[in-house]
């Protein structure tokens, strides 16, 4: 198909893009509501109908509803999810909203109109499950994707391309993302009265506290490792030496090999005091890194030039999502090929209509190469 064929197909299907990313928006799916997860994909599924001829379908994986098109591990996977950060009543102060230039609304931008850019960008090629591509949509991409790991390995399988649907950047797309670890630490000591006789006790809040300074001096400005504590409790009453307490460490790092050195530093650290500790947590996500995405980056760039876009421009970030998986997996990557916008997780959340059918003849002309 000619390549201003293309971006006239999707100037053409714009309008219908733009109703089914309302219809997507205004059915809430927080990722914890596991039923309002299943509305959205149920709502997926009907707007999805005429789009193609061959339907999609909702499978249960894990307990986790997901919305599935073609065959199970298709030559090149097209990835998403349709759940959100946003809890059950955010309509009501975040409306959807469309001026013809810019959509608003709570999970716009991250990542309904992406989603549907991708459907857009299947039906002006008119794919067939022949085709040898793919699209799976998740329902717990913002809580980790634990229910979903074992699907996404499944389905990325036989790619030789995985194209992730995850918002862009200033319309950059996605080369490279940190890779996330998270821990969760319990540490235990002896309860005493703080007046009396606190050297009795042992202060599970000292233990705490320690470890938060120390994890913290475990980043590395140089290679971008950063470990950051977030959470901390501990105690029971003001005048009594805490017998327990919790602490949560959020870590990113641009490598694989920096994600192992603070986990090894984790697991060797002894909290003293004479106080127990137990790690739950671990790496999560590993780091997608560039050479995961580089030849797909190129072609996607050879198509927006063929296409008359403007030059693309690639970007690395901090955030995590599935494509970190299918790359440490060894599948070729390639991230924020969905909406153009800003916002994600904010409430100036939007999403820039004309954009839609620019990034959704991207796709279809990539798709081709």
């Amino acid at each position: 198909m000619a390549e201003t064929a293309l971006l006239d197909q999707a100037r053409e299907l714009l309008p219908a893009m733009v109703d089914a990313v309302e219809a997507l928006v205004t059915v809430e799916s927080p990722s914890e509501d596991v039923d309002a997860c299943r509305a959205v994909v149920q709502e997926a599924i009907g707007i999805f109908e005429g789009w193609l001829p061959e339907p999609a379908r909702i499978e249960e994986h894990e307990g986790r509803p997901v919305w599935r098109w073609g065959v199970a591990q298709p030559r090149v996977l097209l990835l998403g999810h349709l759940d959100t950060v946003w809890p059950m009543g955010t309509l009501e102060r975040l409306s959807f909203t469309n001026d013809g230039e810019r959509i608003t609304g709570p999970g716009c931008f991250d990542m309904k109109a992406g989603v549907v850019q991708g459907w857009a960008a299947m039906a002006m090629l008119g794919l067939t499950e022949a085709d040898g591509i793919g699209m799976l949509l998740t329902t717990d991409e913002e809580i980790g994707s634990h229910c979903s790991r074992a699907l996404l390995a499944e389905a990325s399988a036989l790619a030789e391309a995985v194209l992730v649907l995850e918002p862009s950047v200033d319309g950059a797309l996605k080369t490279s993302r940190k890779g996330t670890s998270w821990y969760e630490l319990a540490f235990t000591g002896r309860a005493a009265h703080a007046g009396l006789d606190p050297d009795k006790g042992i202060n599970a809040l000292l233990a705490a506290s320690r470890l938060a300074l120390d994890a913290s001096a475990w980043a590395d400005a140089t290679e971008g490792t950063t470990v950051t504590p977030t959470l901390m409790s501990a105690g029971t009453t003001a005048n009594t030496v805490p017998a327990h307490a919790s602490m949560t460490v959020d870590v990113r790092a641009w490598t694989a090999a920096e994600q192992q050195r603070v986990d090894d530093a984790f697991r060797a650290w002894q909290p003293g005091y004479g106080a127990g500790m137990e790690i739950g947590g671990g790496i999560d996500r590993p780091a997608l890194e560039p050479a995961s995405s580089a030849d797909l980056f190129e072609q996607a760039r050879a198509a927006a030039e063929a296409l008359g876009l403007p030059t693309l421009e690639g970007r690395a970030v901090g955030g995590a999502s599935d494509g970190n998986i299918t790359a440490a997996a060894g599948h070729p990557t390639l991230d924020g090929l969905g909406a153009v916008g800003d916002g994600a997780h904010a409430d100036h959340e939007w999403v820039s209509v004309p954009a839609m059918a620019e990034r959704a003849a991207l796709l279809a002309k990539l798709l081709q190469s």
